[in-house]
């Protein structure tokens, strides 16, 4: 038996006067999806452990069967593990993500954030950025690490973890109390906007309509992670495809194969066959028995406030992954039973996370079932299934029980 779980970042949703009061996972065209749930079980997940953030940190944690209670110790952590950074036990690693700021403003706390993730930026334009950030403000205790996009590092000496403001959860509010308390982290952050604003490669995105990356925003803040090796916990030999370096960092940590996918960006128009392609490679070719195949848009999308993105999104994830995942496992003739479901709901209403429950999907292709639901939140949580501790979830699909 191979075991897959596919995974639509903040894919589920509330219900939009946009969409005739659907949300976009019932709006959205998903053929694929629906027959799977018609031959198979749907349900609701909390995969967000109470009184803990919601975020994809700990709900990805969670889905892959560990407790975010006992194993989380803080995001940028984890997205470390992935750049290769070789944390000390007293070092404290902070998501540093290049943002788009307001200009219009004398005082750099006067301004508003846009965007948290400067248009997607590339890779390569986000490396030279940061480069000229790291010149200036780097020092012995302080070091910058490049990452995906606009999601990279800080690494701080001897640092202190503490709350810090994730930025999509402010989007289009005035920054200012949202700064560090840390006054070194925020001189930090007023610099990297002079250094940035005026480069060269945010002059020409300006130039192309483009939101410019002119200012870097610290986050999730934590202390080097622990996991325990997946397929010591689950008997399974496992594999993650994934554009972003979080789900990366915690295939590393969990000694699983990381899956590097050419054209893989974490954005609307990511290389999603390449990524059901090595799925069903690493299934069928390499002898894996698990794999995780995790695609961002939807949350990107939910983020951006898009409701048409965020539609496209799902259907490309129904049409490109899930499909021909399942098609590939078919004509290889392999058994398998696959998961769908969000890690957290990202809303288009607020733009960012809640920890409210998610949909599910699983499908068992030794025994498939005659239902007549479809996938989405209201009949998943119309079928009275209900899985209440998100990291039991990889036991169920393993089992069925």
């Amino acid at each position: 038996m191979k075991y897959v779980i596919v995974l639509g970042d903040g894919m589920a949703d509330l219900p939009l006067e946009e969409l005739q009061g659907m949300t976009p996972l019932e709006y959205a065209r998903t053929p694929c999806m629906d027959r799977l749930a018609a031959a198979g079980e749907i349900g609701m997940v909390h995969t967000i452990p109470d009184g803990m953030a919601p975020g994809s940190d700990t709900a990805n944690l969670s889905v892959l069967g560990y407790d975010p209670k006992i194993y989380y110790s803080g995001r940028s952590p984890l997205e470390a593990l992935s750049i290769g950074v070789d944390m000390k036990s007293t070092d404290v690693s902070l998501r540093c993500n290049l943002v788009t700021l307001t200009e219009e403003e004398n005082n750099y706390e006067d301004r508003k954030i846009l965007d948290h993730s400067s248009g997607e930026i590339s890779t390569e334009d986000a490396a030279v950025l940061l480069e000229a950030v790291k010149k200036e403000l780097e020092t012995e205790t302080y070091g910058f690490y490049a990452g995906t996009s606009y999601r990279h590092l800080l690494i701080w000496q001897q640092g202190q973890v503490m709350e810090l403001t994730q930025p999509h959860d402010v989007l289009g509010q005035t920054i200012g109390q949202y700064l560090p308390q840390d006054e070194m982290l925020r001189n930090m952050m007023k610099k990297s906007y002079d250094i940035l604003v005026n480069h060269p490669i945010n002059l020409e995105r300006k130039k192309q309509g483009l939101n410019p990356a002119n200012s870097c925003w610290f986050w999730g803040a934590g202390t080097r992670p622990s996991l325990s090796s997946f397929e010591e916990k689950t008997g399974l030999k496992g594999a993650m495809v994934s554009a972003v370096d979080l789900l990366k960092g915690i295939a590393v940590g969990a000694s699983m194969k990381t899956i590097l996918v050419e054209g893989a960006n974490g954005g609307l128009h990511t290389n999603y066959r390449g990524k059901a392609q090595a799925a069903v490679d690493v299934l069928t070719k390499d002898s894996y028995d698990f794999v995780y195949v995790h695609v961002e848009a939807p949350d990107e999308m939910g983020h951006q406030g898009s409701v048409e993105k965020k539609v496209q999104a799902i259907q490309f994830l129904d049409e490109q992954v899930i499909a021909p995942v399942k098609e590939g496992l078919e004509q290889a003739g392999e058994e398998f039973r696959l998961l769908v479901l969000p890690d957290h709901p990202t809303p288009i209403r607020i733009r960012t996370h809640t920890g409210d429950d998610v949909p599910y999907l699983l499908y068992d292709s030794t025994a498939p079932q005659k239902n007549t639901w479809k996938y989405n939140e209201k009949e998943a949580a119309g079928s009275g299934h209900r899985v209440s501790r998100g990291c039991e979830m990889i036991d169920y699909l393993i089992s069925g029980k």
